[in-house]
Order: C-alpha cells, then sequence, then structure tokens
C-alpha cells in the first residue's frame, strides 16, 4: 500500500509545542480511483476499475465492465493509508477484499457507508462513500516508485526500489542501499538516461526494458503537468504479459496551481477533510487542528509557532494552529472563533495578536462580533500589542466580555494555562 515509505523518505516533521507533528502542507489529495483515471489519460499503464457509491452501482458495473472477471478486488476509497490493514466500525476487517465476482456486491455493501479505521486516520475513522472495483491483475513483481520535491537538488526527485509492497518501510530501514535516488534537471526535464537509472534501480524481471523506460518517463510528466508535489505507486509491478502496470498510487497536488489545475481541483472532496480546516480555507484562515486544550489565534506563522511553544513550556497543550494573517477582517475573526469553539477539546482560548500590519482594534472588534454569534463558554485570554492597540483595549474593555488580558506571552501562556486548570 501507498503511504509509508515516502513519509519516510520524504516527508519532514515539524516540532509544535514539544510534540513531533506530521508536516501540514496546503496540497489536494485525490482519492485512487481518480488517480487511476488521471494516470490513464497520460498513458500510464493501469488496472481496469470503475467507482461505484451503491450497491445498484456494483450490480450494474459487474455486468458491463467485468462481464467475464471471475475475481475482483473490492477497494473502500478513503484519503487515507493502510486501507488494506485498516478495520470497519462494523467488525469488518479489511479495506481491500479479493473476491469472486458473485461475492462483490456482498463485500461491497458492507464497506458503503461504513467508517473505516486505519493507522493513518485516528481512532475517529473515515466514512466510505465509494469503493473501486478493479480486474485481478497476475502480478509476478512487485516494486516502489515515487517522485517528490527535493529541496537539496532543487527540483523533482524519483525514488525507486527493486521491492514493494507493505513490507517496504522496514525494507527500507534495513538496507537503505536497495533506495536508488535519481535528480531530475527541472529545466531540461527526464532524459533516457535518467528513466533507465530508475528502470535499473526497479530491476524489472519480465517487463520490457524499453517499455519501462516509457512508462517512466510518462509518470514525470504526469507529475510535472499536472503539478503534483508527490506521486507515489506502492507497487508498481510487472504483470503475467509482461507489463510494467501502476497497481496502487498515491497523488498529492499543489494548491498554489488550483488556477491552472480546475478539472484536477474539482476532484477535492471536503467530506474527507477535517471540516474545522475546511471552514478555514474557506474564510482564508490558515488553519491546522491537533490534539491539545488550549485554542490558540494568533497573527503571523512565527508567532504562532512561538506561541504554542510556550504553551506548552507553561504546561498546556495547544489545539491547533491558527494564522489569522495579516490583513484578517472582522468577518475572518469571527469565523476563526467559530471554528475555535466547534472544537469540543478547547476549554480555554488564547488570542495572541503583535500588530504591525495587522490592527489591533480589527481583532478586538472581530472578538465582540464573535461572541454576539458564538456562545464563548471557555475562558478567553487576550494579549495585544502593535499598531492601535489602546483602541483594541478599550473596545474590549466597554464591551463588557470577561476576558483574561495579558501583557506578553509568557502572561498570556501561563494565564491560559491556569485558565484551563481551573474549568
Amino acid at each position: 500500500m501507498v503511504g509509508g515509505l515516502f513519509n519516510k523518505l520524504a516527508s519532514k516533521s515539524l516540532n509544535v509545542a514539544g510534540k513531533w507533528q506530521q508536516q501540514q502542507l496546503r496540497r489536494l489529495n485525490v482519492h485512487e480511483y481518480q488517480g487511476a483515471e488521471l494516470m490513464s489519460k497520460f498513458g500510464i499503464n493501469v488496472p481496469k476499475g470503475v467507482a461505484v457509491s451503491s450497491v445498484e452501482e456494483v450490480r450494474k458495473a459487474i455486468q458491463t465492465t467485468f462481464p467475464n472477471e471471475k475475481e475482483l478486488v473490492v477497494k473502500s476509497q478513503i484519503l487515507a493509508g493502510g486501507r488494506g490493514l485498516g478495520k470497519f466500525t462494523s467488525g469488518l476487517q479489511g479495506g481491500v477484499h479479493i473476491v469472486k465476482a458473485e461475492q462483490a456486491e456482498e463485500i461491497a455493501g458492507k464497506m458503503l457507508g461504513q467508517t473505516l479505521v486505519t493507522k493513518q486516520t485516528g481512532p475517529q475513522g473515515k466514512v466510505v462513500s465509494k469503493v473501486y472495483l478493479c480486474e485481478k491483475v497476475s502480478l509476478v513483481n512487485e516494486m516502489y516508485f515515487a517522485i517528490t520535491l527535493d529541496r537539496t537538488t532543487a527540483g523533482p526527485l524519483i525514488i525507486a526500489c527493486r521491492e514493494g509492497g507493505t513490507s517496504i518501510e522496514d525494507l527500507a530501514e534495513k538496507f537503505p542501499d536497495m533506495i536508488i535516488k535519481v535528480p531530475i534537471d527541472v529545466f531540461k526535464g527526464i532524459t533516457d538516461e535518467d528513466a533507465a537509472k530508475v528502470v535499473e534501480g526497479l530491476a524489472p524481471k519480465v517487463a520490457d526494458k524499453n517499455a519501462s523506460i516509457e512508462q517512466v518517463k510518462k509518470l514525470y510528466n504526469l507529475f510535472r503537468e499536472s503539478d503534483c508535489t508527490q506521486l507515489e505507486i506502492n507497487p508498481i509491478a510487472e504483470t503475467s504479459d509482461n507489463k510494467l502496470i501502476a497497481a496502487d498510487a498515491k497523488l498529492n497536488f499543489d494548491d498554489n496551481a488550483a488556477y491552472r489545475q480546475k478539472e484536477i481541483f474539482s476532484l477535492r472532496d471536503p467530506t474527507q477533510e477535517d471540516p474545522r480546516e475546511v471552514a478555514a480555507a474557506k474564510a482564508d484562515l490558515n488553519y491546522i487542528g491537533l490534539d491539545g486544550e488550549i485554542g490558540c489565534m494568533v497573527n503571523g506563522a512565527g508567532l504562532a509557532m512561538a506561541t504554542m511553544d510556550i504553551i506548552k513550556l507553561h504546561g498546556g497543550t495547544p489545539a491547533n494552529f491558527l494564522d489569522v494573517g495579516g490583513n484578517a477582517s472582522e468577518g475572518q475573526v469571527v469565523e476563526a472563533f467559530k471554528i475555535l469553539t466547534s472544537d469540543e477539546k478547547v476549554k480555554a482560548i488564547l488570542v495572541n495578536i503583535f500588530g504591525g500590519i495587522m490592527k489591533c482594534d480589527v481583532i478586538a472588534s472581530g472578538i465582540v462580533n464573535a461572541a454576539k454569534h458564538v456562545s464563548l463558554k471557555v475562558p478567553v485570554v487576550v494579549r495585544l500589542e502593535g499598531t492601535n492597540v489602546d483602541q483594541g483595549k478599550r473596545i474590549l474593555k466597554e464591551s463588557g466580555m470577561t476576558l483574561i488580558t495579558a501583557e506578553d506571552l509568557d502572561d498570556a501562556a501561563e494565564k491560559a494555562v491556569k485558565a484551563l486548570k481551573s474549568t
């Protein structure tokens, strides 16, 4: 399954308030079936498949798309890895099943509308709204392939291994020499020599070498032309008819390219995303949900990081990263409070504003208006400093709200933790 080795080799971690967190990237993630359709458009070999969202559609797909297949692969579609080893809250084990064609309807019915929990979903899991029916391909050899963006070489980096599958993480840790990395010159693009190095690293046993080189080049073209930030295929495999095929794939796309990749970004599935992050994106706020109890609203990413760290220093845990930016409106501040208070884990809120471009009076007005729209049942600690700070403090004082004011960041964090413990 995809997701494991790429995260180990290519992703970075972020030390947030003394706790290592997976770095949040603003990127579009698409379902497996959507990725397969896109790869097929670029001439990349993929198994024949069709996505369905009801038992009736499963029945129709078997009749029209797989009339002669004796076995089918039924894959739950969620935006998380580890589906094969996951478990449904209903008790069904595994989100990927190879079954006889006549059993596909039954197993798909047990997946649709149910919640699948994997290592990557967290205990809450994700609801399966679609399943992907695929032909069962006879694989004779499984390998690993990925393309990512590499800071060191300032360009795309192709990662390949002659062995793939679910044990790829252990293999990379025990035998790192088996992993080959081929940097691609972003100006020249992929050359025949580059593609040949990748194929040598994959070491196919039966697939034609020249045809495999062409597949690698097509994969790179997909990565470049679609503004991918990640393309991972695990396994990329050889079939019994001597073809190289992308048996399972994970694709991410750069959100900054949304304006020129409208067709791809129309594939976004907000039902699979954190609803708080979806709401934040609509309000043009930078938000990342964490697992703590003190909600944070800050202007500036650096100050937000510092705020979370100092909360941890005083014995608390941040519930989120929320940067309102330098030009937030009162409406955005109201939306920020709605997002913070929608998190049941939040027991206190810390507002830390250092007004430069962002004006303290705007933040203060936003807080007052937010109180009119949101039932503030938790203590709110406010630290304002900078542009129009006196006006901001006056607005808060005249509002009649019960707020805890702080003079500096250290004082604010200490009071937020104290307020948390008193609730």
